[in-house]
C-alpha cells in the first residue's frame, strides 16, 4: 500500500511537475518501489507450493511488476478493510462492489489522464494540451459518452484508450449486474413475504377445522343420545 502510494505520488510529480530536480527525486522513488514490487513477485513465486498453478492465478501481480502504471491498482486492496464487511452477507457483498467500482474508476480515471497527458502533451498536432483536457477526456471516455472533440494521435496514447475504454465498459457491467441484483433480490423478497401470509391463512383455517371437528365429534353422541330419548 505504501509502495503504490508512493509510486503514485512520484508518477503525478514526473508528469505535472516537470523540473531535473524533482525528475530525479521522482525517478528514485519509481526505482524504489518498482524493486519492492519485483521483490515481492519473486518471493511469492518461489515460496508458492504449486508455481504454475501460482503464476497463472497471478497474472496481474505480473503485470503490475512488467508495467510500473499498472502499480496504483495496488491500492483497491483498500476497499476490503471498509465498512461494508459488517453488512448482512448480501448486501455486504453488493457493497464491496460498488465500493470496489468506485474506487477503480476514480483511480483509473486519474492513472489514465496522468498516462495520455504524458503521451500527448509534445505530440504534434496533439488534442489533449493539459491534465485538464486529459481529466475531461478519461470522463468522457470511461463513461462510453466519447464526444470526439479531443483524441489521442500517438500510439502509446491510443493503447491508453484502449484499455480505458475496456475498463469502463467493465465497469458499467459490474454496475449493471448489482443493480440487477438487488432488484432481484427485493422482488424474492416481496414474494418470500406474500407466501408467508399465505401460509399463515392456510395454517389459521387448518387449525379452524380441526377445532370444528372435534367440536362435531364432541357433540355427535349427545345428539344420538337426545334423537334416542
Amino acid at each position: 500500500m505504501i509502495a503504490s502510494i508512493l509510486f503514485l505520488f512520484a508518477y503525478s510529480l514526473q508528469v505535472l511537475t516537470p523540473g531535473p530536480a524533482i525528475n530525479g527525486f521522482a525517478k528514485v522513488i519509481v526505482v524504489i518501489t518498482w524493486a519492492v514490487f519485483a521483490v515481492e513477485y519473486l518471493v511469492s513465486l518461489v515460496l508458492a507450493p504449486k508455481r504454475a498453478s501460482w503464476f497463472f492465478r497471478h497474472l496481474p501481480d505480473l503485470a503490475i511488476v512488467a508495467l510500473p502504471a499498472l502499480r496504483p491498482l495496488r491500492l483497491l486492496r483498500l476497499v476490503t478493510l471498509l465498512s461494508v464487511m459488517q453488512r448482512v452477507a448480501g448486501n455486504a457483498l453488493r457493497g464491496r462492489v460498488v465500493t470496489y467500482v468506485v474506487s477503480a474508476s476514480v483511480l483509473l480515471v486519474y492513472i489514465a489522464a496522468l498516462a495520455m497527458y504524458d503521451a500527448e502533451r509534445m505530440a504534434p498536432d496533439a488534442t489533449i494540451g493539459s491534465f485538464g483536457d486529459a481529466l475531461w477526456w478519461a470522463f468522457t471516455t470511461i463513461t462510453t459518452v466519447g464526444y470526439g472533440d479531443m483524441s489521442p494521435v500517438t500510439a502509446t496514447g491510443r493503447v491508453i484508450a484502449v484499455g480505458l475504454m475496456i475498463g469502463g465498459i467493465t465497469l458499467l457491467g459490474i454496475v449493471t449486474a448489482t443493480l440487477a441484483s438487488w432488484l432481484v433480490d427485493k422482488v424474492s423478497e416481496q414474494e418470500q413475504s406474500k407466501t408467508a401470509v399465505t401460509a399463515d391463512h392456510v395454517e389459521a383455517l387448518r387449525l379452524e377445522i380441526a377445532q370444528l371437528r372435534t367440536e362435531l365429534s364432541r357433540r355427535a353422541p349427545q345428539d344420538a343420545g337426545s334423537e334416542s330419548r
